[in-house]
């Protein structure tokens, strides 16, 4: 859809105050006050964004009280079952914190539910399961907030619960021995924005210094909790939480702590070629190792992900690695049926460029697959989208994902049409619901009620946020490497965006990867021809070819070849030539 581009005004003269107390390149001060770090100080500390600006782990709401329990768990050599959840969040969580008990000598296992089968969260069925195996203590990862009834059944199955999460509480809290949670009601944190690894980090590091007897752990514990960076930052960024604050801090040390990764990730990062690479950035884990996590989970068998995460066994984790890989190829087939299905549907029953969002549903759709597909919508139709697998027997409800395209709060939507639901979680950006088939045209219509009260549509487009202008011309590798400073990018700090005027196609644009969703493109200014890459722009192929000079919307990236390093460009948007 067309999109209204809007340029970032030019301050001159703070740029000039920054660059000169600072000492940075001019680029780099505007790109910095663009991200509201206006001071030298700020800017030093966003630059070095060192692992030593987390803040203690006693600061984390309920950390104290969940190490005191699982300390006397472990004392009392009880049995421990670590609850997971079935995404690369999820894992990545549960592992860092089985890691950390069996460096403890802890007796741990644990537990993930079966996406398809399960759904969300605490299950009773499980939690009876894991009381019958000798369980004392339940930790849950990533997930419980909202599990009011599961925490109660734990407390008659004689469990004792802790709830690690990040998801936005809702009106009541659930009865726990300690919730760690960034935003509890009542209990400030000066940053929510933790995902679930990063709180399971956390949770982690605290129960390190209590092992130790001191805050400055043992050199075994320090190893481990360097290593555990690198799962927090995978966590992160497959959560698209914002890449700010200590979320930053742990990606830039957890990217660091990767070059020498668990085994059953070092596995993978072999199996995709990743480890060929000389280093890596937050998108190798967002495209490369975070889909392979999280098909695994859609596809139903999230344990092997936690396995893989954990295994100290070299054969299993070679072959966990290749078959979790085959599980994304299957899942990537799955999705581009899906997704042409939905797009065929949302055209038909819905104007895109208007509507404030889209439901969609069908009986065939993959209950696991939905949420990719319902992000991709999002993206292309700048829209909330919501997805609905319907039952096949239309006896139980349909299982829902739903993504924002950024300006409407999608937990905060679905709350307004609790009521309708079976039942709903998530965050701003993503979530998930069940809802009976019968009410789906009741809440398909509250739904988008809200979003319109919560958004303007009033020229029926969307606003694109450009940094600068910038020609091919001044792409220098000098010039893009000062801006990879601000690195890691992601969800609250995204690449920049810049743009170009009166570009031409040096050559017809080729379409590129599984199902030809992606670009390949030759772009030329004024004689100068860059290679650039149009990701889930397959569609536009015979528009761009057909169309004469561009206007361009672009993210610069550094592409290493063979140790010979080059500009590239990541195409966002385009529009003939004004």
């Amino acid at each position: 859809m067309q999109k209204r581009w809007r340029i970032r005004p030019h301050e001159a003269h703070r740029i000039s105050a920054l660059e000169r107390s600072a000492g940075l390149p001019a680029v780099l001060a505007q790109l910095l006050i663009a991200r509201g770090v206006c001071d030298a100080a700020d800017a030093r500390c966003f630059l070095e964004a060192k692992l030593s600006g987390l803040r203690e782990p006693e600061e984390l709401p309920g950390v104290t009280q969940a190490v005191e329990c699982i300390h006397a768990a472990v004392r009392a050599s009880q049995r421990i079952y670590v609850y997971g959840d079935y995404d690369a969040d999820g894992m990545t969580a549960a592992a860092i914190l089985v890691r950390c008990l069996r460096l403890w000598g802890a007796d741990v296992h644990y537990h993930v539910p079966n996406r398809l089968e399960d759904g969300y969260g605490l299950n009773a069925e499980a939690l009876e399961l894991i009381a019958s195996r000798g369980a004392s203590l339940v930790i849950t990862v990533d997930c419980g907030i909202g599990s009011v009834a599961e925490a109660e059944a734990a407390r008659r199955l004689g469990l004792e619960l802790i709830i690690t999460d990040h998801h936005e509480p809702g009106p009541q809290l659930p009865d726990a021995a300690a919730i760690v949670h960034p935003a509890l009601p009542g209990r400030p944190y000066p940053f929510a924005g933790l995902c679930g690894a990063g709180v399971a980090f956390k949770l982690a590091w605290a129960l390190c210094q209590r092992a130790s007897n001191a805050k400055k752990v043992s050199p075994e514990m320090r190893s481990f909790l360097i290593g555990a960076t690198g799962l927090a930052a995978v966590g992160a960024v497959a959560d698209v939480v914002p890449l700010l604050d200590e979320n930053r801090l742990l990606v830039r040390a957890g990217l660091s702590s990767l070059r020498s990764p668990p085994l059953g990730l070092a596995r993978l990062m072999q199996v995709t070629q990743l480890d060929q690479k000389p280093c890596w950035d937050a998108d190798d884990i967002a495209f490369t190792l975070a889909p392979r996590l999280n098909a695994a989970g859609r596809l139903g068998q999230a344990r092997l992900g936690i396995d893989l995460l954990t295994t100290d066994d070299p054969e299993r984790a070679d072959s966990l690695a290749r078959y979790i890989h085959q599980l994304n190829e299957d899942r990537g087939s799955i999705e581009r049926k899906i997704y042409h299905a939905a797009n065929k549907q949302a055209v038909e029953q819905y104007e895109p460029d208007r509507d404030p969002a889209l439901v969609l549903a069908d009986r065939g759709w993959h209950a696991g697959v939905i949420g990719i597909v319902a992000g991709r919508l999002a993206e292309k139709y700048n829209r909330p989208v919501v997805m609905l697998s319907l039952d096949p027997l239309g006896v139980k409800p349909a299982t829902g994902s739903a993504r924002s395209a950024g300006a409407c709060n999608l937990y905060r939507a679905l709350a307004s049409c609790g009521e309708l639901l079976e039942g709903y979680g998530g965050h701003a950006a993503a979530a998930g619901l069940k809802v009976a088939e019968a009410n789906i045209d009741a809440f398909r219509s509250a739904f988008c009620e809200y979003v319109a009260s919560e958004t303007s549509q009033a020229d029926g487009s969307s606003e694109l946020l450009i940094d600068a202008e910038a020609p091919l011309c001044q792409l220098t590798l000098k010039t893009v490497q000062d801006i990879e400073r601000l690195a890691p990018f992601g969800h609250g700090n995204p690449r920049p965006i810049l743009c170009a005027t009166r570009v031409e196609l040096a050559a017809p644009p080729r379409r590129i990867g599984g199902g030809e969703r992606h670009l390949s493109l030759k772009l030329r200014q004024h004689n100068l021809t860059m290679r650039a890459v149009g990701f889930n722009h397959g569609e536009s192929a015979d528009a761009l070819a057909a169309a004469g000079p561009l206007d361009i919307a672009y993210r610069p990236t550094i592409n290493t070849f063979r140790n010979r390093r080059s500009v590239e460009m990541q195409l966002v948007d385009w529009r003939v030539g004004q």
